[in-house]
Formats: C-alpha cells, structure tokens, sequence
C-alpha cells in the first residue's frame, strides 16, 4: 500500500487473532491491511492445538471468571464461525465436536480432580463425575490404572492450522491486503500525540490508517512508538508441542483427553497433537529432549498406545501472556489504537470474540479488555 494512501484500519499480526479481527472489519465496511512479521499464519496460531475448552480451562479467583466469561461466549460462536468459514472460502476447519475427558493417574491426580469437579459445578458448568470404567467405556484407549475422569461435554476443538487457511483465503478473496514479512517497529502518532497515524514498518516504510489493532500476540511489547503508561504488559511464555500420526488411522481417542502436565487432541485424520510444556524461556524457540520425554511419558501412561504413533512434527509455540492470564482486548489510550494482545492458552478459542469485539470497538460501540 503506497505512503499516500491510507486505509481504515491496520491489524498488527496475521495470526489467527488478528485474521479474524481482519476478515470481521473488512464484512463491516472497512478498507484493512495486516501486516505480519514472518509468513502469514506461521506463528503461535500455526503450533496451537486448538481446544475450544472454557471449562477445562477455568481457573479459579476474579480473573479465571472473568475468562471463562469470554471463553464460554467465544465457544458459543464458534459453530457457526466455523460454518461460515468453510462456506465462504471452501475450507474445512476440522471441528470437532466429540467432548474432553480430564483424567487423573494416581490417587494425588483424583484428590485434584474432585476439588475441579466441585468448583466447575459450583459455577454451574457441564461437568460429569465417571468412574475409571466408564470412562474407559467412552475411550477403550485409555489404560487401566486410570483413577478418575471428568466428562465435559461441551469442551471441543478445531484444527487451527485449517482455520488459519481458511482465514486466509476468506480475507484474499473479501479484499484485505496481507502482507508478509513486514515487521512493525513502532505505532505513529499524530503532531499532538493524542492519536494514531498508522505505522512504520522495520524497514521505514510507513503505512497510513485511521485505526491501528495490535495483535501481534508476544511480540506486543517490542513495537514502540506509544506514549508513557499507554502500553500493556505482555510475556511470551514457551510451550513444547508434538504432532503424531496413527498409520492405522483416525479411531485411538475420539475425545480431547487432559490431565496433569499435558493433553492429548485427535484429528480427523488420524493426527494427534501432544502438548505442552510451559516454561518462560523468554523467545527461544529450541526445543529439549527433556520436554519431549516428559510430554511423552505422561502420555504413554494414560493412553499407552500413543507409544507406537510416529512422530511427525516437534514445535515450540510462544504463548502471549497478561501478567493476570486474560486477554486485553478494546481501545488504548491513545485514540484509534485498539488492542487484542495477551490470550494466552485460549487464542483458537477466543478468535471469533475478539473479532467482534474489536470490530465494535473500531465502529465505536466498546469493547471489554
């Protein structure tokens, strides 16, 4: 896009955030280029497992209801986001909506596991105590020395790296610009320094827009540009993450499957996505042979057969964190700047939410942060 010539909004970020927020604001009318610092969708989002899991994710004090209260409006959309997706870019997006089981492998696990089970009911939320019966009843994968599980119907999941092609696709064909390898250095202010201009790139270029989203996930922090105590805090927390393959195909696990440690995501193809480790390791994205076996041994306990899947993928994802866990996701203090940065485990999950929000907060009805 030339110097001279702005558009409405600029989204910092083309993970799946920050697509979402761009395919939402081009259907509202606005002229939108995303500016990403690698390739398009090949960040955080590329690496996620993809749970839509507010209710395994709920934690406890003000901030874990405040996200689940996010989480549970997010999940809601997410059918017919997923939907409209697929009709309009005539991709599918891989839900699945089979239900996660949280299971416990010794007695230490199950103490843990009652004490979630009462809190989720306390909220309200659709949680079913199993013995290790029938929770092996439900997945015949899942070994015998299984202690306890709790059924959450209503926690799913969708392939992300489907959501992101998707994503792409519908914001090529509906006009957003994307463009790849554009790194922003800082936001650009007005002459009063009361609000945005747009943004310079890494390289100098300048791109001109009315409204800027920062959605650049644990990169938020190094675009400068912003006046004093006008920024947020976000960190990038590391996350350890394998993909295995079942030649025999899909039919191991049916279900997302949690526990201490880790989880266990089945694709329809026959994937699986073992995650994750969580270390704060700054940006390093090297794995360790130490977070691959831990992943693994806690895995081949509960669901020995995941020892004969190959290994088809290792990544290393860098989650952005709030030093509260929960998003901030609604204007800055500096006029036309908008946030949706800090989703932390719950990007996949809170995509079609922020995209509305955010759109809202571009067209002036608010947003939350």
């Amino acid at each position: 896009m030339p110097d001279n010539q702005p558009v409405d909004v600029v989204v910092v970020g083309a993970g799946v955030i920050g697509l979402a927020i761009a395919r939402r604001a081009r259907q509202a009318g606005m002229s939108v280029t995303v500016l990403e610092r690698d390739r398009a969708g090949e960040g955080t989002s590329h690496v996620a497992a993809g749970m839509l899991a507010p209710v395994a994710e709920v934690e406890f004090g003000d901030a874990g209801r405040r996200l689940l209260e996010l989480g549970l409006r997010s999940a809601a959309m997410w059918p017919e986001f997923a939907s409209d997706l697929e009709t309009y870019s005539g991709v599918s997006v891989g839900l699945m909506q089979t239900g996660t089981l949280l299971v416990a492998r010794d007695d230490d696990d199950a103490r843990e596991l009652e004490r979630q089970l009462a809190f989720r009911q306390s909220l309200g939320l659709a949680v079913r105590r199993l013995r290790p019966s029938q929770a092996r009843e439900l997945e015949p994968a899942l070994a015998p020395t299984v202690r306890l599980a709790l059924d959450v119907p209503e926690d799913h999941s969708v392939d992300p790296r489907l959501v992101l092609g998707a994503l792409t696709r519908a914001c090529a064909q509906s006009g957003v610009e994307i463009r790849a390898h554009s790194p922003v250095a800082r936001v650009e202010l007005d002459n009063a320094r009361t609000r945005v201009a747009g943004v310079s790139l890494e390289d100098g270029e300048r791109v001109r827009s009315e409204s800027v989203v920062l959605a650049a996930g644990a990169w938020t922090e190094r675009i400068a540009g912003l006046p004093d105590g006008a920024g947020v805090s976000v960190r990038p927390v590391r996350g350890q993450i394998l993909r295995l393959r079942d030649l025999a195909g899909p039919g191991l696990l049916r279900r997302v499957l949690r526990f201490r440690g880790g989880y266990l995501v089945p694709r329809e193809d026959g994937g699986y996505v073992l995650g994750a480790t969580v270390e704060e390791r700054g940006f390093s994205l090297a794995p360790t042979a130490g977070g691959v076996y831990e992943l693994l041994r806690h895995a081949h306990e509960l669901v020995p057969g995941v020892s004969e899947l190959e290994i088809a993928e290792l990544s290393v994802g860098l989650r952005p964190s709030t030093p509260d866990n929960v998003p901030v996701i609604g204007p800055g203090a500096v006029e036309g700047l908008v946030w949706a940065t800090g989703h932390y485990r719950n990007g996949i999950l809170l995509a079609p939410l922020t995209a509305e929000l955010v759109v809202g907060a571009l067209a002036g009805v608010g947003a939350v942060s």
